[in-house]
Formats: C-alpha cells, sequence, structure tokens
C-alpha cells in the first residue's frame, strides 16, 4: 500500500519539476521566440490558450480593493486565474503594474498582459487627427508624430495601439474619415506604412515604442450612406484596388496586429470572413502577428443575422481567423466546450494562442513584464517640450490654404485693427479633436492666444454665437442645434472698424469620429448666418475652418477672400494656425480628400471611372452631369495653395517602353512668387484600355519639395510594375501593355499631360 500510495507522489513531484524546468526555459532569452513560445505552449491547459484570446476593458480601480459581485468579479477572477490575455483602456504605470503583478505574479503560469489602448493621434500631448497629418504629404513628419504618441503611450505603461486606422473613405459623412488618411490609396499606403515605422520603430528592443493595428480589416470606411457600422456592398475591383492596398502596405512595413471591422462584406460580417483573414490576410499576405476583433463586434454576428447565438459566433469568428476577442466574453465563455464538443479543431486556438504569445515575446514582456512601467520615464516623457515641438511642426504642416485672393494672407505684423471672431477662436477643448481618451480636456492652445503672441496689432475678439448649446442625455452628447443670434451685434460692430476678420469656424471636435455621421456638411448651428452677416460689415475676411472632414462651404468659397483649412491640430492648435496667418511658415498642405460642394455629390472622388457619357460631345442633357451644380468638386483631391506660387513645364517621358522596363517622367518646378515655400509635386496615370476599366486619374508618385523663391528643380520619378499594374477581380496583380496618360502638377486637377506606351 505504502509503495502505491507513493507513486503518485514522485509523479506529481516529477512533473512539477518538469513543469518548472520548461517555465524557466521558454523565460531562456538566448531561445528562439518559436522555441519559446513551443515550450510555454506545452504547458498551457485548454482554459489557459483561450484565456490569452480574452480581451477585457478595464473594469475596476486597479489600485483599490479587488471588486465584489457582478461581472467585475467574475472578471478579476478570470484574471488571476490566466484566463485574461490582454485588457485596454488601464493606463498609467501604476494602474497598469497593478494589473500585471496580478497575471505575472498570481497566475499559474505569470503569462503578461498585453495593454492596449487607442493612441490614434497622440496620447497627452496631441498631433492633428490623422485626416489632418495626411494633408501634410510629409512621411517623415507623420513618422515622427506616431512616434511621439508612442513614447508618450508606452511611458504609461500602454504596449499596443488601435491604429493606425487606413481605412479608404469617399464619403464625408462618414464621422471617421477624420481617424484616417482620405480617399485614395496610394497615399493611404505610405501614410499607413509611416504610422507603423513611428509606432513600432525598427524593433522592440527599447521601451518607447508599442505594436501598432491595423484597421479596420476590411472596407469599413464604405458604410453606404456614410452611416456608422452600415452595411458594406462594393465590387472586387473595389476591394482590391481601393481597399486593401493600405494594409497590405501595413503588413509589409511589419504591424503586428489587425483589427477587423464592424460591417458585412459579400453578406459576411468581417468578424467572421474567413477570405479577408485566412485567405487573403494569413494565406496570401503570410501575415504572422495577430487579429483583434473590435468593440464586441464577435458578438454583434448575432445581430447581424449570421449567427443564431454566442456560440455559433464565437465558432465563426475563430474559424474565421479572428484571434483575439475584445469585450464580447464569448471565446471565453464559450470556445472550451466547442472544442470538447469537437465544433472547433483545437489547432485554431493553438494558432491564435501562438500569434498572441508571438507578439507579446516580440515586445520583450516576458523577458521584462514591467518594461512600460517606469514612472520616473512617465514624469519625464508625457508633456515634453520636445513633443510639444513635434507636434506643433506636425500641425503646420497639416495646414491646407485653399483661397487667398486680395492677398489678405500673411497678415501685416504690426499696424493693423483685427477683428477675432467665432466661438471655436476662444475654445480649448474642440482644437483637441475626437479620439484623445489620454489627453486632458481643455488643454489645447486656442487660436486666441496664438494670435495674442502677436502684439504688433490691435486684436479684438467677439464670439459671435455658440456653436454648443447643452447636452443630450445621450452618452453625455453635445447639442449643435443653436439659434441664438444675440451675439452678432457685437461681432459686427467689432468687424466694422478692423482691417481684416479672422473668423475661425467649422465643427467641434467631437462631432466627427467614431458614431458621429451626418447627413449635412455645411456649418452647424447658425454659423453660416453669423459669416453672411459680417461679410456685409467687412468682406476683408479669412475663414480659418476646423473641422474633422470635408464641410460644404459653396458661399464661403465664392464670397470670401481668404479661406484656411486648419481642421482640428491637437494641443499646439492655436500657435500653427497664428504662425501660418502671420507668415511664420508658408502652408503647405493639400487636401487628402475632395470637398463637395454640395452633400448631394457625396461620395466624390477624383479616381472615378469614365462613363459612356462623360462629357456633353452631342450637345444634349444626356450625359454624365447634374442638371444644379457642376459635378466637379469645389476643391479637388491634392489641391492646396502657397503663399509663393509654383510653374509647371518640361515634361519628358519617352514615347516607349518594353514591358518591364522602368519608365522615367520628369519635370521642371519653378518657385515663381515672392516666398520660399514647398509643393507637393503629384504624378497621376490613366491607363487608356484595359482588361478592366481603369480610373482616369491614379495618384502614383509625389515629391515633397522646398524651393527658394525664384529657383527651378527638375524632379525625376521612376515608374515600375507595380504604378503600372492592377488587380483583376480574383486579386490578381496584372501589367498590360498599352498606352498611358501620365500627368503631373500640384493638384488632382491642375496638370501638365503626356502619354507613353508600354510594348
Amino acid at each position: 500500500m505504502k509503495t502505491k500510495l507513493m507513486i503518485p507522489g514522485i509523479f506529481s513531484l516529477l512533473t512539477l519539476t518538469s513543469m518548472n524546468a520548461q517555465k524557466k526555459a521558454h523565460l531562456d532569452k538566448t531561445k528562439p521566440i518559436e522555441t519559446r513560445v513551443d515550450l510555454l505552449m506545452h504547458e498551457m491547459t485548454l482554459e489557459e490558450k483561450i484565456g490569452q484570446m480574452n480581451q477585457y476593458n478595464g473594469f475596476w480601480d486597479v489600485t483599490g480593493p479587488a471588486p465584489t459581485g457582478g461581472s467585475a468579479e467574475l472578471k478579476y477572477e478570470h484574471l488571476r486565474k490566466g484566463y485574461v490575455g490582454s485588457m485596454l483602456s488601464v493606463r498609467g504605470v501604476k494602474n497598469v503594474r497593478a494589473v500585471q503583478k496580478i497575471a505575472v505574479e498570481e497566475t499559474r503560469l505569470g503569462i503578461p498582459l498585453i495593454i492596449g489602448f487607442d493612441v490614434i493621434h497622440g496620447y497627452k500631448t496631441l498631433s492633428p487627427i490623422p485626416l489632418a497629418e495626411a494633408a501634410s504629404w510629409d512621411m517623415d513628419a507623420i513618422k515622427k508624430s506616431a512616434a511621439v504618441a508612442a513614447d508618450e503611450a508606452s511611458a504609461s505603461g500602454i504596449a499596443w495601439t488601435f491604429g493606425p486606422m487606413v481605412d479608404i473613405s469617399r464619403d464625408a459623412r462618414w464621422g471617421r474619415v477624420m481617424e484616417g488618411a482620405g480617399e485614395d490609396p496610394y497615399l493611404g499606403s505610405k501614410v499607413a506604412e509611416a504610422r507603423v515605422k513611428g509606432f513600432q520603430g525598427d524593433n522592440f528592443a527599447g521601451n518607447n515604442h508599442i505594436a501598432a493595428c491595423a484597421k479596420h480589416f476590411a472596407a469599413y470606411g464604405f458604410a453606404e450612406a456614410g452611416r456608422d457600422y452600415n452595411t458594406v456592398d462594393i465590387s472586387n475591383s473595389t476591394l482590391y484596388n481601393i481597399v486593401l492596398p493600405p494594409f497590405e502596405a501595413a503588413k509589409n512595413a511589419g504591424v503586428r496586429t489587425f483589427m477587423n471591422s464592424f460591417n458585412i462584406l459579400n453578406g459576411v460580417p468581417a468578424t467572421g470572413n474567413v477570405f479577408l483573414q485566412r485567405d487573403i490576410l494569413k494565406g496570401k499576405w503570410k501575415f504572422d502577428g495577430f487579429v483583434v476583433s473590435d468593440w464586441a463586434s464577435v458578438k454583434e454576428m448575432v445581430s447581424h443575422g449570421y449567427a443564431k447565438d454566442g456560440a455559433e459566433a464565437a465558432m465563426k469568428a475563430v474559424i474565421a481567423g479572428s484571434d483575439m476577442d475584445m469585450e464580447a466574453h464569448l471565446y471565453v465563455e464559450e470556445l472550451t466546450k466547442l472544442v470538447k464538443e469537437g465544433k472547433v479543431d483545437e489547432k485554431l486556438i493553438d494558432d491564435a494562442v501562438r500569434r498572441i504569445l508571438r507578439v507579446k515575446f516580440e515586445l520583450g514582456l516576458f523577458d521584462d513584464p514591467y518594461k512600460f512601467c517606469d514612472e520616473k520615464r512617465e514624469k519625464e516623457v508625457i508633456g515634453s517640450k520636445a513633443n510639444h515641438d513635434a507636434v506643433l511642426d506636425m500641425a503646420m504642416k497639416s495646414i491646407v490654404l485653399l483661397k487667398n485672393e486680395k492677398q489678405l494672407l500673411p497678415l501685416k505684423k504690426a499696424g493693423q485693427k483685427i477683428a477675432l471672431i467665432g466661438a471655436l477662436a476662444n475654445d480649448k477643448n474642440s482644437p483637441l479633436g475626437s479620439w484623445r481618451l489620454g489627453s486632458d480636456d481643455n488643454t489645447a492652445v486656442s487660436v486666441l492666444e496664438g494670435m495674442q503672441q502677436y502684439n504688433g496689432n490691435v486684436l479684438t475678439y467677439e464670439k459671435g454665437t455658440d456653436l454648443t448649446v447643452g447636452k443630450t442625455a445621450f452618452i453625455d452628447e453635445l447639442k449643435f442645434n443653436n439659434t441664438d443670434t444675440s451675439g452678432f451685434e457685437a461681432a459686427v460692430k467689432a468687424a466694422k472698424t478692423a482691417d481684416v476678420v479672422v473668423m475661425v469656424l467649422g465643427e467641434h471636435g467631437f462631432q466627427s469620429g467614431e458614431g458621429r455621421s451626418r447627413t449635412n456638411l455645411d456649418l452647424p448651428g447658425n454659423q453660416q448666418a453669423l459669416l453672411e452677416a459680417l461679410y456685409q460689415a467687412n468682406p476683408n475676411i479669412v475663414l480659418v475652418l476646423n473641422n474633422g472632414r470635408p464641410l460644404t462651404i459653396p458661399w464661403a468659397a465664392e464670397h470670401i477672400p481668404a479661406i484656411v483649412e486648419a481642421w482640428h491640430l491637437g494641443t499646439e492648435t492655436g500657435n500653427a494656425v497664428a504662425k501660418v496667418l502671420y507668415g511664420d511658415y508658408n502652408p503647405s498642405g493639400k487636401l487628402p480628400m475632395s470637398f463637395p460642394r454640395n452633400v448631394g455629390q457625396v461620395p466624390i472622388y477624383y479616381n472615378n471611372y469614365n462613363t459612356g457619357r462623360p462629357v456633353d460631345s452631342d450637345n444634349n442633357v444626356f450625359w454624365s452631369h447634374y442638371s444644379d451644380v457642376e459635378k466637379t468638386p469645389q476643391y479637388a483631391f491634392g489641391f492646396g495653395l502657397s503663399y509663393t506660387t509654383f510653374a509647371y513645364k518640361d515634361l519628358q517621358v519617352a514615347k516607349s517602353y518594353a514591358k518591364g522596363e522602368p519608365v522615367k517622367v520628369s519635370i521642371t518646378v519653378t518657385n515663381t512668387g515672392d516666398y520660399d515655400g514647398k509643393e507637393v509635386v503629384q504624378l497621376y496615370i490613366h491607363d487608356l484600355a484595359a482588361s478592366l476599366a481603369r480610373p482616369v486619374k491614379e495618384l502614383k508618385s509625389f515629391e515633397l519639395v522646398s524651393l527658394k523663391k525664384g529657383e527651378s528643380r527638375s524632379i525625376t520619378f521612376t515608374l515600375t510594375d507595380k504604378e503600372l499594374g492592377f488587380y483583376d477581380n480574383d486579386g490578381k496583380f496584372i501589367v498590360e501593355p498599352g498606352v498611358f496618360k501620365v500627368m503631373v502638377g500640384g493638384s488632382s486637377d491642375k496638370t501638365i499631360d503626356s502619354a507613353f506606351e508600354i510594348k
């Protein structure tokens, strides 16, 4: 009996010793990551594996006592058992250290959490919204902006950002256009690459870079009618040639995670879409990071009508390739049973967990779970002068000059009376924009504060009208239907005595972003009425727009002599706007989205297809147009002025090339104005006849050049198969012989043209 009793004891001891040895082995830094993942997974139970696929939002005061009762207590127990692989919205070194301590020191295997957060355009110190950054066309600046965001977020304990959003969208009604790079896949791909490299750096050896996440995979930006979360119904041509290229660029740049999207595609929700996640992302593209669902999107497949209940939703999501469940709780609740019933192959669980653990090892979390938990660094980095300087630079580069008649700009620095009008001019919160969860309210430099730094003029401020009129009961949202005109009189009086009126109008920072779709794109409230009233008092108006999306401003475009697109520029908004208005920075931004004349033109985009009746060749009504407005946009993609002027001449391209031979295109650009300046030289092509109709223009290259006044420079572009080809409807990339039109200029609608042939 004694012998029999001792055998299990010896066996248990040997098993425990073996497990401890293996646990030590996976912490051996000298071993390859894949070996370390193998060693760790060998120790894990099915429940612990599935736990790595479970992500919870912060659910209690982590520095306080453990929660009792309800879902918070259950989540806490899951955390202590090792059934949580990631948490989001936990930030600050003390808080992150507290939850990490539970995961590392109280669970059986001590697997560290990966802490995620929406670091969209900065953490505490905010850069411009991403759409504004894209207007800079300056990839070095955009990369630097993302690096600043990573620097501050990592100092706050965060290891992973849910950005960049690389969705292409042609519909300004969709509030999330503020979060992307606009309408063009080539520009969007360049921005995606820059932001991924800025967030992640060259590697994760230090503690100042974080894992990036390309989202939303895929086609979320094509939500019908611009209504958030809505159905998407697009062709394969649009999917392969417009939607997917920025995602592939992010993958090629080394992005470590993807997030799927809320929408359906071909009737299948993206979260449960095998074609997107297994066939393309993990198959064709060989992506070896992991995919996280969007918030509760696994559960939402039931609402879509694609799954009958939570268990079926979990099954379809994991089969499709969604590796981590964000806040639907279905993986941790359903997958163990599904595996044991044979409905989900455990190999799919292993694949997902391997991907998640791989990224955690790459981040160095196993080597030092607290690598992002340095309180001294947190105090030194967040809000540093260097970071403020960087976001100011980014903000100035993001501003687009749309109009400048009468040479109102730049403003004289002395001897003028300037009336500054508009509630947004004295607002320190709205300029921060949407998606600024890590920042503090009312920390932006207002335009008023920025202009007050220039004391050579007499500056008078009047609000004119409020933009907001209280809040609704629904998640404490601001209301924007103000009709009070009581402040008009004082504003008109100030305008009458001014040499120049600067009006700051537009959207509040919370009018764009997730869930903030609009059916009107005009100036909210009674701002338009204020603008017209002041124009009658003094037509010398500089209109400064604050907005997160293209707006419809046909009246202003016709009447107002100077218009500046200043977006939501983040922490240093007022300083950036003032430096541009006073000429200390010559604006060089170009629009990343077309501005419609009215909302009836939306969606509107430059890279459209010809119809069979593109022009009025027969002098009759039956051609592709509107009867009440021009079919062209108010301001085209790529458009943007400068305080100087640029001339284009001597477009040179050989007439014919052999297939596969690089095409060399050169052009001379001259600064013909009175100021030094920067110009974005843009190259477009049109494949005149192909097996699939091609857009009338496609951006294929650009170069940001600085030119002294009077300086000329020859710019050379090289077009390869990558630029000359396209995807067919099966996703195959093809390059076909034929004649190509090449167009070069400072905007998509202002180019000089030539042609060449691929034999």
